[in-house]
C-alpha cells in the first residue's frame, strides 16, 4: 500500500496549520497544502488515507473552475511546475498543493442541504425546522428537500459548529452580505448538484467558505469534497436511513462498531479500512472529473 503523507511540517513560515490543512505564509500569498490526515468525532486519527489530500485538493481545483461563473475564488497557481522555484524543491506538494490570494475570512460555515440528514436530520426530528427554516412534516432521513435551504453554522476551532438561524448573520455582518453568502452558496450547490447526478453522485450536502479579497466577497478554502459534503451514491440511493458513502462515514462506521468511546487512545484503523476509504475518496474524485488521480 501507498504510504501515506500525515506531516509535511515545511521549513516555512507557518501561517496556519488544521486537522488536514498545512497553510504557510509566503508574504503576498498562501501556500495551502492538504495533507492525508483523516478526522472522525474531532480527533484526528493515527491513520492516513493515502491520496486523500491529492483528492482533496483537485477535487476543489475542479469545482472552482466549474463555479467561477458564478463567484470569483481564492486560487492563484494549482500546478506545481508553476510554483515559485524556492518550493520545487519539496515534490511532495505536487498535486496536493495551491497557492491561494490571502483574504479576511468570513466567520460562517455555509451550509446548504439538498437532503435532511446529519444534525439536520436531529433537528428536524426536535422541533419540525432546520435553522430555523420550517419544513414540510413527514419527511424521512436523507430524503431530498423541497428545495435546497442555506443553515450557516459558526466556525469553531475545536468541536462541531454549532447551527445558527440567517438573521444571525444578518447581525454580524449587514444584510446586503449575508443575502450574498446565502444566495451564492445556494445557487453553487445548485449547479454542483446537478453535474454530480449526472455522474452517479447525489451531493447531499456541503459547506462552503468565504472571506473578502480587494472589498469582493470571493469563495476559499475547499469546494465540495468528500470531507465538506455528503456524497452518495445515485445507484444505491434510498430514503429512510444512512446511505452508503463516498466521504469518511465508512471510517465513522468502522470506529461505531469498535465501540470506541471517542476518547483517547485513538485507535488505528486496519488495513482494510484504509484501503477502502482510500478507493472511496478516489472513486468520487473519478466519477466527478473523468479522470484517474493515480
Amino acid at each position: 500500500m501507498v504510504r501515506a503523507i500525515t506531516e509535511l511540517n515545511l521549513p516555512l513560515k507557518k501561517f496556519k496549520f488544521g486537522k488536514v490543512r498545512e497553510v504557510y505564509d509566503l508574504k503576498d500569498s498562501l501556500l495551502m497544502a492538504a495533507t492525508d490526515r483523516i478526522s472522525a468525532f474531532d480527533w484526528v486519527l493515527p491513520s492516513g488515507i493515502p491520496y486523500k489530500g491529492a483528492v482533496l485538493t483537485q477535487i476543489s481545483n475542479f469545482w472552482f473552475k466549474f463555479t467561477e461563473d458564478i463567484v470569483d475564488n481564492h486560487l492563484l497557481s494549482t500546478e506545481f511546475k508553476n510554483f515559485p522555484p524556492e518550493l520545487k524543491k519539496w515534490p511532495v506538494l505536487e498535486k496536493r498543493a495551491v497557492l491561494v490570494k490571502k483574504t479576511e475570512p468570513i466567520p460562517f460555515e455555509c451550509v446548504v442541504r439538498g437532503y435532511l440528514s446529519g444534525s439536520g436530520w436531529k433537528e428536524y426530528t426536535e422541533s419540525g425546522k432546520v435553522c430555523g427554516i420550517e419544513l414540510p412534516a413527514g419527511l424521512q432521513e436523507s430524503g431530498k428537500l423541497p428545495e435546497p435551504i442555506f443553515t450557516p453554522a459558526t466556525k469553531a476551532e475545536s468541536g462541531h459548529d454549532i447551527n445558527i438561524p440567517f438573521e444571525k448573520v444578518v447581525e454580524e455582518i449587514g444584510q446586503e452580505d449575508a443575502e450574498f453568502l446565502r444566495d451564492t452558496s445556494i445557487a453553487i450547490y445548485k449547479k454542483a448538484a446537478e453535474y454530480a447526478l449526472s455522474r452517479g453522485i447525489i451531493i447531499a450536502d456541503t459547506k462552503f467558505e468565504f472571506g473578502i479579497w480587494e472589498d469582493e466577497i470571493i469563495v476559499i478554502d475547499e469546494m465540495l469534497t468528500p470531507d465538506s459534503s455528503r456524497f452518495w451514491p445515485l445507484d444505491s440511493y434510498k430514503p429512510g436511513g444512512s446511505p452508503p458513502s463516498f466521504d469518511k462515514q465508512y471510517v465513522r462506521d468502522y470506529l461505531i462498531s469498535i465501540n470506541w468511546n471517542k476518547e483517547p487512545p485513538i485507535p488505528k484503523l486496519p488495513a482494510e479500512v484504509i484501503e477502502g476509504t482510500t478507493n472511496r475518496y478516489l472513486e468520487a474524485y473519478e466519477r466527478l472529473t473523468g479522470k484517474r488521480l493515480v
